[in-house]
Protein backbone atom coordinates (compact mmCIF):
# COMPACT_ATOMS: atom_id res chain seq x y z
CA UNK A 1 0.00 0.00 0.00
CA UNK A 2 1.55 3.56 -0.77
CA UNK A 3 1.96 6.05 1.64
CA UNK A 4 -0.85 8.27 -0.23
CA UNK A 5 -2.82 5.06 0.42
CA UNK A 6 -2.12 4.70 4.33
CA UNK A 7 -3.04 8.53 4.69
CA UNK A 8 -6.14 8.46 3.08
CA UNK A 9 -7.20 5.23 5.29
CA UNK A 10 -5.96 6.99 8.04
CA UNK A 11 -8.01 10.22 7.11
CA UNK A 12 -10.90 8.22 6.41
CA UNK A 13 -10.56 6.19 10.08
CA UNK A 14 -10.09 9.72 11.96
CA UNK A 15 -13.40 10.81 10.33
CA UNK A 16 -15.30 7.89 11.56
CA UNK A 17 -14.13 8.23 14.89
CA UNK A 18 -15.22 11.77 14.91
CA UNK A 19 -18.51 10.94 13.86
CA UNK A 20 -18.76 8.73 16.59
CA UNK A 21 -17.96 11.17 19.12
CA UNK A 22 -20.01 13.43 17.75
CA UNK A 23 -23.08 11.01 17.63
CA UNK A 24 -22.65 9.96 21.26
CA UNK A 25 -22.03 13.41 22.54
CA UNK A 26 -25.55 14.51 20.98
CA UNK A 27 -27.34 11.29 22.77
CA UNK A 28 -29.78 9.45 21.58
CA UNK A 29 -32.43 11.57 21.07
CA UNK A 30 -30.97 13.28 18.62
CA UNK A 31 -29.06 10.84 16.58
CA UNK A 32 -32.09 10.60 14.21
CA UNK A 33 -31.94 14.30 12.91
CA UNK A 34 -28.64 14.08 11.35
CA UNK A 35 -27.31 11.45 8.76
CA UNK A 36 -23.75 10.60 8.56
CA UNK A 37 -23.85 12.78 5.04
CA UNK A 38 -25.42 15.78 7.48
CA UNK A 39 -23.17 15.24 10.07
CA UNK A 40 -20.11 16.02 7.51
CA UNK A 41 -21.57 18.47 6.23
CA UNK A 42 -22.07 20.51 9.41
CA UNK A 43 -18.54 19.82 9.84
CA UNK A 44 -17.27 20.83 6.86
CA UNK A 45 -19.38 23.90 6.87
CA UNK A 46 -17.81 24.41 11.01
CA UNK A 47 -14.52 24.20 10.03
CA UNK A 48 -14.98 26.44 7.11
CA UNK A 49 -16.36 28.82 9.78
CA UNK A 50 -13.76 28.75 11.65
CA UNK A 51 -11.27 28.83 8.69
CA UNK A 52 -12.75 32.54 8.21
CA UNK A 53 -12.86 33.44 11.34
CA UNK A 54 -8.58 32.95 12.32
CA UNK A 55 -7.45 35.94 10.69
CA UNK A 56 -9.50 37.12 14.33
CA UNK A 57 -7.10 35.17 16.51
CA UNK A 58 -5.29 37.11 18.96
CA UNK A 59 -1.77 37.11 19.97
CA UNK A 60 -1.98 33.51 21.40
CA UNK A 61 -4.08 32.14 18.80
CA UNK A 62 -7.55 31.71 20.54
CA UNK A 63 -10.39 32.92 18.35
CA UNK A 64 -13.42 33.50 20.53
CA UNK A 65 -16.41 31.30 19.07
CA UNK A 66 -19.81 32.13 19.35
CA UNK A 67 -21.95 28.55 18.81
CA UNK A 68 -25.06 30.42 18.09
CA UNK A 69 -23.15 32.37 15.13
CA UNK A 70 -21.58 29.40 14.17
CA UNK A 71 -25.59 27.56 13.87
CA UNK A 72 -26.67 30.80 12.25
CA UNK A 73 -24.42 30.15 9.71
CA UNK A 74 -24.93 26.35 9.37
CA UNK A 75 -28.39 27.18 8.81
CA UNK A 76 -28.05 29.98 6.14
CA UNK A 77 -25.38 28.00 4.15
CA UNK A 78 -27.57 24.41 4.59
CA UNK A 79 -30.72 26.33 3.22
CA UNK A 80 -28.96 27.63 0.22
CA UNK A 81 -27.35 24.79 -0.93
CA UNK A 82 -30.61 22.20 -0.30
CA UNK A 83 -29.34 20.71 2.87
CA UNK A 84 -31.30 19.98 6.47
CA UNK A 85 -33.28 21.71 7.45
CA UNK A 86 -32.06 20.97 10.77
CA UNK A 87 -33.53 20.90 14.35
CA UNK A 88 -31.53 24.51 15.96
CA UNK A 89 -31.47 22.57 19.50
CA UNK A 90 -30.20 19.80 17.56
CA UNK A 91 -27.39 21.67 15.36
CA UNK A 92 -26.11 23.31 18.77
CA UNK A 93 -25.46 20.56 20.21
CA UNK A 94 -23.60 18.84 16.87
CA UNK A 95 -21.42 22.28 16.89
CA UNK A 96 -20.41 21.81 20.44
CA UNK A 97 -19.42 18.57 19.91
CA UNK A 98 -17.17 19.46 17.29
CA UNK A 99 -15.71 22.03 18.96
CA UNK A 100 -15.13 19.70 21.73
CA UNK A 101 -13.21 17.23 19.91
CA UNK A 102 -11.79 19.29 17.97
CA UNK A 103 -10.12 20.73 21.46
CA UNK A 104 -9.89 17.12 23.30
CA UNK A 105 -7.82 16.76 19.93
CA UNK A 106 -5.70 18.91 20.38
CA UNK A 107 -4.32 17.99 23.64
Amino acid sequence: MSTIDNEILLGAEEDAKEVAFIYNYIGQENRENFSEDDIYYCIDVVLEYLEKLSSKADADGYIDVDIEDIVKHIEQKAKKEGMGPYDHDALLLLVDAELEYNEQAED
